[in-house]
């Protein structure tokens, strides 16, 4: 197909496999990069065609790969990507962007420099469910919304890269901030850690709009039952 974008998928583990299945069905997959061997070989047999690799230079030095998507751990996401932009290719980002905020301006605005799409993977933006609730919102059927709250909880997956607000909360911080079409003017998140001592396992975050809507967001990797 004329104009075909050539991707290539770095990282194929818990949710890397997904974007790699996908990409593949549209046509778009070209290349592969993951650090496992034996995971490249299962890989190869599965898309037969598709180029693999073991090493990052190895994506971005290919003239041909015009956008990477990336589904390593979080710790990793700010230096990948900031490499991928540099080398000139379009970037798609699995949540979290990066784990801190100086950060994700630094790629932002790099992003901006270059001309090149920088994309954060919120796929709850595309939902039929969200969509419609947007559209019901926007329209104003459902009145003035004056409250917002959301629970995300489980027993586990627990990590030990990042805390549970950058690991459970993004996709609830997105669809908050979409409904409500405004920033907020005052954030207060408070968190507690039982299972390591620099790593929050249970966080609540409380969001103030200028409208006067408010929010909170409740998430937990320690809950007995999935909500």
């Amino acid at each position: 197909m004329e104009n075909q974008p050539a991707v290539a998928v770095i990282g194929t583990g818990y949710w890397g496999k997904n974007l790699v299945r996908n990409f593949h069905s549209l046509g778009a997959l070209k290349l592969i990069c993951e650090k496992s061997e034996s995971t490249l070989i299962r890989l190869k047999d599965q898309y037969q065609g598709i180029d693999t690799c073991l090493a990052l230079a190895d994506v971005l030095n290919r003239e041909d790969i015009s956008g990477v998507a990336i589904a390593t751990p979080a710790e990793s996401h700010f230096n990948i990507a900031r490499e991928a932009v540099m080398a000139g290719k379009h970037v798609f980002v699995e949540k979290p962007l990066v784990l801190s905020e100086d950060d994700g301006r630094e790629l932002i605005a790099l992003a901006l420099e270059r001309k090149k799409i920088l994309m954060v993977g919120h796929l709850l933006q595309y939902h039929p469910s969200f969509i419609r609730l947007k559209e019901l919102v926007s329209a104003g059927d459902l009145g003035r919304i004056n409250y917002i709250y959301s629970h995300r909880l489980n027993l586990g997956k627990i990590r030990r890269e990042e805390n549970i607000r950058w690991s459970f909360a993004p996709h609830d911080i997105s669809m908050i901030l979409s409904l409500a079409g405004e920033e907020p003017a005052s954030i207060l998140t408070t968190g507690g850690n039982y299972l390591h001592e620099h790593i929050a396992d249970v966080t609540t975050t409380h969001l103030e709009f200028p409208s006067g809507l408010r929010a909170h967001i409740f998430v937990s990797w320690l809950h007995p039952f999935k909500d």
